[in-house]
């Protein structure tokens, strides 16, 4: 190594020996050559040579070159000879570090050495690990191997277990079916059954092995023997619905319900047999309901109370036809006929529970036939809620409720067009009409539509009915024989105050359902009672007394369809109305009665001027004579008209208002009477005989306060 450097550096030395020989044969090729000769030389361009020292005057070893003006060759040399020295320092720099560079050769050979050997056993390890890396390979593989094995001999362990414990039948189930009581653990039992059965049957790969020729026989045998006894058990459930005064719905739901799997399972398993379970049951029911409601009719028909007949009727003659006079009868002794009175708190009783017949024939009660009608319908609701729930939840067969139904609906049908023919009663034909969909209403909150169409057929044979009833009262006042009618009375007419009664208990009937065609059929109703009244009006022989009796008539059916709505309908409006123009007319006729002269002045000549000059102006003596005529008379007047007002109209607060009309309209003749002889030349020389308008007014506002309390005092 040592020999090798040292060869080396002489070498290197020879080599700068050789170069610094050139260097000097360079120098004195070129010889003294200045920058001068440089520039003057033709073969050396110059240009850019100034843009060259600009680039470089920042360079210190040119700024320095430049500032001293030093020659070219001479700084040349001074650098060759300045690497020369550098050169041969670095020559003794390695001669002096050859022993250290010996020594770093050896230890790089040993190295070498060293990792030649590391490599021969890594290689090895690399092999080994290769080896190793497949064994793990194959291990998992195996593993693998081991777990889908393992995994498929589990799955196949639950299906044979599942299999063994679906198709086996144990003895404690054999014991239970065949000679067991049905009870909760008979019909646990029979889940069991039921599940094996199915299993058997639905599952093909069952049906192609060996264990279901052993078990089948076997599962058929207690089939049958289970489907044998059940059936026994429920026809024997059956047969105790049809012992007498047997609580039905108790014993279905204590006792039936707790066994509604048994019919689940002949259904399932023996469809036969569960037909006739099935037409048992509904022949049963049938039966027992249909005799249940037969004697709930037949016991309410005792405590039927008769309202109406063909001939109560509103234009029919309050008297009787035989020989005993039944007299006249304002109020009409059954005044249900016509009014609604208290027979409207059934609508509000609407869900009450239905009459219990011996108790309230014990206490010798008579009903309207709507308060039987309700309570049938209630029974008939609460009993099909019933039995629809229970056919629903035991057989799981909402149709049968219309097969078990058909004979109670048969019975009441029966019942039902026996009465509608005979009934003669509007007022409770209506009643009907609302009872029935306030039925609809309640049904449906219950969620059972299992009396829609029943309830529909009841609603569509009351509605002809209560036509026909309706218009037989409507042909009664167009065809009424007004002579017979006709009493010498101007008080309200029993006629009209039948139509009064039996308007309003409609109209009251009719506030929450607004039925457009009742609302017809009684203005039909109201243009009978328009013609009916002239002609009975007609018939008075003075006009007054013909305004009288309208007047009356007009205020009693206002106050009667007062009570039934608070709000003004039409009907009411129209009799307001003639009301107040037979009013005005009625005010005339009193007024000409007593006061003829001073009207008919006032109405002819009052309006003419006095200072006209014409020949037939107003003279002072023309109007003294009703002035004194007035004064002389006016209080005993108004008094009389007092008396005749209170006489003539049965309401007295009706009466005062056509007092208080008629005065007005006196005082509004007399001023004009007071305001003609201010304007007459001379007239008032008259002042002394003119009343004042307010002594008028004292007057009958104190005759009027008399008459008040004595008619409170009454």
């Amino acid at each position: 190594m040592a020999d090798v450097t040292m060869s080396n550096v002489e070498q290197s030395y020879g080599e700068t020996n050789d170069a610094q020989k050139n260097v000097f044969d360079l120098g004195a090729f070129v010889g003294d050559l200045t920058i001068e000769e440089d520039v003057s030389s033709d073969d050396i361009s110059l240009e850019g040579l100034q843009q060259e020292l600009e680039e470089c005057k920042n360079d210190d070893v040119v700024a320095n070159i430049l500032s001293k003006g030093a020659k070219l060759r001479e700084y040349t040399k001074g650098v060759e000879n300045n690497l020369r020295q550098v050169e041969f320092d670095s020559i003794q720099d390695y001669i002096q570090e050859s022993n250290n560079l010996v020594s770093l050769h050896d230890q790089i050979r040993e190295c070498d050495s060293i990792l030649s050997q590391m490599e021969t056993l890594l290689g090895g390890f690399q092999a080994e690990i290769g080896s190793i890396s497949s064994d793990i390979k194959t291990l998992q593989e195996k593993s693998m191997d081991m777990g889908l094995k393992l995994k498929n001999r589990k799955v196949a362990e639950s299906k044979l277990a599942k299999f063994v414990e679906d198709i086996i039948v144990p003895p404690r189930m054999v014991d239970i079916i065949v000679d067991g009581e049905v009870n909760d653990e008979y019909m646990r039992t029979l889940e069991i059954l039921s599940k094996k059965l199915k299993f058997v049957e639905v599952d093909p790969m069952v049906k192609a092995s060996k264990a279901l020729k052993d078990v089948q026989p076997e599962l058929e045998k207690l089939r049958q023997k289970a489907v044998s006894k059940v059936f026994d058990f429920i026809v024997q459930k059956l047969y105790a619905l049809r012992k007498p005064k047997t609580n039905i719905q108790i014993l279905q739901q204590s006792v039936l319900l707790k066994y509604k799997y048994v019919v689940s399972f002949l259904k399932e398993h023996g469809n036969e047999v569960y037909t006739e379970v099935r037409g048992a049951y509904i022949d049963t029911m049938n039966k027992v309901l249909s005799a249940h409601f037969r004697a709930y009719i037949l016991a309410l028909e005792k405590l039927q109370l008769d309202i109406a007949t063909s001939s109560d009727l509103i234009g029919v003659e309050a008297r009787s036809t035989g020989l005993f006079l039944r007299g006249r009868e304002p109020l009409k002794n059954r005044s249900a006929i016509f009014a609604l009175g208290e027979r409207i708190k059934i609508l509000k009783e609407i869900d009450e529970p239905a009459l219990i017949p011996h108790i309230a024939e014990a206490s010798s009660s008579k009903y309207p036939y709507e308060m039987l009608f309700r309570s049938l319908h209630k029974l008939l609701m609460d009993t099909a809620t019933s039995e629809y729930h229970f056919c629903d939840d035991f057989f799981v067969e909402e149709s049968m409720f219309y097969e078990i139904f058909a004979g109670p609906f048969a019975v009441i049908d029966e019942h039902f067009n026996s009465i509608l023919p005979n009934c003669y009663d509007a007022i409770g034909l209506m009643l009907m009409i609302r009872i029935i969909h306030q039925h609809q209403l309640i049904m449906s909150r219950r969620r059972i539509p299992c009396l829609d169409l029943y309830l529909d057929k009841v609603n569509i044979s009351l509605w002809p009915r209560f036509k026909m009833v309706f218009d037989m009262h409507l042909n009664s006042l167009r065809n009424a024989n007004v002579r017979t009618l006709w009493e010498d009375d101007v008080h309200p007419h029993y006629v009209m105050r039948r139509y009064a009664e039996f308007t309003a208990s409609l109209i009251r009937l009719n506030v929450e359902y607004g039925d457009g065609q009742l609302e017809l059929n009684l203005e039909r109703l109201r243009m009978a009672v328009d013609d009916l009244l002239i002609k009975l009006g007609k018939i008075f022989p003075k006009t007054k007394l013909q305004i009288v009796f309208l007047i009356n008539n007009y205020d009693m059916i206002i106050s009667v369809l007062k009570e039934a709505s608070p709000d003004v309908g039409k009907i009411q409006m129209h009799f307001e109305e003639l009301l107040k123009s037979n009013t005005a007319l009625f005010v005339e006729e009193l007024l000409l009665e007593h006061f003829s002269d001073l009207i008919k002045f006032v109405k002819t000549r009052a309006s003419e001027d006095p200072s006209s000059g014409s020949e037939k102006a107003i003279a002072v003596g023309e109007v003294e004579l009703l002035a004194k005529d007035f004064g002389s008379r006016w209080k005993a007047a108004i008094e009389l008209m007092h008396k005749d007002v209170i006489t003539s109209f049965s309401n007295l607060l009706c009466g005062m208002e056509i007092l208080r009309a008629a005065l007005t309209q006196l005082l509004l003749y007399y001023t004009r009477l007071t305001d003609c002889i201010k304007r007459i030349v001379g007239g008032s020389s008259l002042n002394k005989d003119l009343v004042s308008i307010s002594s008028i007014i004292r007057f009958s506002l104190s005759r009027a306060r008399a008459k008040r309390y004595a008619h409170s005092c009454m």
